[in-house]
């Protein structure tokens, strides 16, 4: 096999492959756009034009659908594969990937059941193909798309847009700029009526891309000939005009041999009186040297270009293989230690957001900043040391027995009711920081890349985690409201020593008898005590933020996942096994990206090898 036709080879199983992983069908990505880079044949015609007979004279096997009408009512991707002389014929269908046909009869059957699977029994068309490989030595490698045959009218149980839907369909191939139109027309009718013709003439119309095959050149009248038209005097193309003899009805019916079918072809040209001076360039095995030929100088020229295309899919497979994830050894050491990397990724983005390198932890911030101040601003203290209340607790301090000098029990009273509402907004700022921490553990979960794919250990991460951020707030809570009992437990005794004395020295003890139940004590009464709570008030504001830091934030950037990891050390290799389960989805579309990766490394590999060897 020539370097070249080794090329051809390595296009057409590209394409193949291409196909069985899913990257044909027109869509926009690179897949797909390698598919239509790689030349092809598409084998346009009328409707009892001869395609049929065409192809299968190129494949030397009768395996195709006839009758009459539209036979051909979905796109038949057939992509020929030259094995070497002496092995056995056979044919493989993408959508029985398993099964390999020896029987060409059962090849037919297949494709009209398979049409009719999609299009039912009716004779409706269909877009999507079916691919055929026929894998035999007395092929050419080739990739030819046989389409349905172009009409003029609609018959009976056909939709009326049939026309232009099947114009639609042929066109969606034979636009693109890569791909080789074989146009079909009979020799027994006017070029000049040509629907093969006149699409081709206006998808191509310089003739570069046409290849003209002239058909049922036995079956024009006598006295004729389509000299005109194979000489190119008739409508000239760029490429010449190539005449075929089909088999005949009879032929058919017989199930003549292709390989005798070609040997009276052979024989036509040969003896012909109006075709023997061109009978070697004339005739099915001619054509298909012809068009293997025209392949090999169009690969040439699109090497660079396919290459190209080759290496950006590398690149953005491999990119695609980095952001799925490279798959996960089967031994316990290995799976422990992906899960550690992955919880130190996770930790990572965790402490970025506590320490500013990615927004959220701000809002710890804010919590001492704004909402411990506010929620102190609002307790009730107004009405705690209102003159009404005042004068009750003090009462009901004094007994029966009415103070000396001071109200002490009354100021303690007072001091220890007012100092129980910091409990509220002590609790409330460990609260507060909880749920923030708890909201940074789900962002940076979600912001691990490599968590991605592992539902199962972002679920059992996030549970660990949420298990010791609640022990770290039941532990935060404890030290606040130990903080705010400690200011209850012992009072600043300083302080009520600086405060003014009622009975001022020399004083008259019955006025101050009248005095002590004036509205004026109780109101220096409330004036003191509001004084101390302000300056306890302070104090709180500046260590519970402190003790929420100490007991929250600062474990949950030194021991956030510490249990985790002890826990994960204990278990054997199933159970971490099923921690790194992914998610099937994600799983098949890696085993798909990597299929993909290695299909294009390799055709790359080949292709170059097949360049250099030019």
């Amino acid at each position: 096999m020539s370097t070249m036709e080794s090329l051809i080879g390595l296009v057409n199983r590209i394409q193949r492959a291409c196909t069985v992983l899913g990257d044909y069908g027109g869509g926009n990505n690179a897949f797909s756009s390698l598919w239509e880079a790689l030349p092809s044949v598409a084998v346009v015609g009328g409707q009892s034009s001869g395609k049929s007979s065409v192809l299968e004279s190129i494949v030397g096997r009768d395996f195709l659908p006839r009758g009459s009408g539209i036979v051909t009512r979905r796109p038949l991707v057939l992509q020929l594969h030259k094995t070497e002389d002496g092995s056995q014929e056979y044919t493989e269908f993408l959508h029985l990937p398993k099964r390999k046909y020896t029987d060409f009869a059962l090849v037919r059957k297949e494709i009209q059941d398979e049409t009719d699977r999609v299009t039912g029994k009716t004779k409706q068309i269909s877009p999507v193909p079916i691919h055929l490989s026929i894998y035999s030595p007395n092929v050419v490698n080739l990739t030819l798309i046989d389409l349905p045959g172009l009409t003029k009218v609609a018959v009976e149980g056909q939709p009326e847009t049939i026309v232009q839907d099947i114009e639609s369909m042929v066109r969606s191939y034979v636009d693109k700029p890569n791909c080789i139109i074989l146009a079909i027309s009979p020799a027994n009718q006017d070029i000049a009526t040509s629907d093969a013709i006149k699409l081709a003439r206006e998808v191509d119309p310089s003739g570069e891309r046409t290849f003209g095959v002239l058909t049922k050149l036995d079956l024009m009248d006598k006295g004729t000939d389509a000299l005109d038209v194979l000489e190119g005097r008739s409508y000239r193309l760029q490429h010449p005009w190539v005449g075929i003899v089909n088999r005949s009805q009879a032929d058919i019916n017989k199930n003549v041999d292709m390989i005798i079918a070609r040997r009276k072809e052979r024989e036509y040209f040969a003896t012909s009186p109006n075709y023997g001076h061109m009978a070697s360039k004339m005739g099915s095995e001619y054509l298909a040297k012809l068009l293997s030929k025209h392949l090999e100088s169009v690969i040439k020229a699109q090497i660079p270009s396919i290459l190209s295309l080759i290496n950006k899919t590398i690149d953005e497979l491999e990119a695609e293989m980095d952001h799925l994830g490279r798959p996960i050894a089967v031994d316990a050491g290995a799976q422990l230690y992906t899960i550690l990397e992955l919880c130190r990724a996770f930790d990572r983005i965790f402490k970025e957001h506590l320490e500013g390198g990615r927004p959220g932890g701000d809002r710890i911030y804010g919590v001492f900043d704004n909402q411990l101040p506010a929620a102190l601003r609002k307790l009730p203290f107004d009405r705690h040391l209102s003159i009404q209340n005042v004068r009750k607790v003090v009462s009901e301090a004094d007994g029966y027995q009415p103070h000396l000098v001071a109200p002490e029990q009354g100021y303690r009273r007072l001091i220890e009711g007012a100092l129980n509402y910091f409990r509220g907004p002590a609790e409330a700022s460990v609260d507060a920081v909880h749920f923030v921490l708890k909201e940074l553990v789900r962002k940076s979960i979600s912001e691990t890349q490599e968590l991605k794919r592992f539902p199962t250990l972002q679920a059992e991460l996030a549970a660990a985690a949420g298990e010791a951020l609640e022990k770290f707030r039941d532990e935060s809570k404890k030290t606040v409201l130990r903080m705010v009992d400690m200011e209850s437990s012992y009072l600043t005794v300083d302080f009520f020593r600086r405060l003014p004395q009622e009975v001022e020295k020399g004083g008259n003890p019955a006025s101050t008898n009248v005095d002590r139940y004036a509205e004026g004590h109780f109101r220096r009464i409330g004036s003191n005590v509001s004084s101390y709570i302000h300056m306890v008030s302070e104090t709180l504001k500046n260590t519970v933020p402190k003790a929420v830091v100490y007991c929250q934030v600062r474990e949950a950037k030194q021991s956030l996942l510490n249990y985790f990891y002890t826990q994960i050390g204990k278990k054997e290799g199933k159970q971490l096994a099923q921690m790194l389960d992914e998610d099937p989805a994600l799983m098949e579309r890696r085993l798909q990206c990597a299929k993909r990766l290695e299909l294009y490394k390799q055709a790359r590999d080949e292709i170059d090898s097949v360049s250099w060897a030019r």
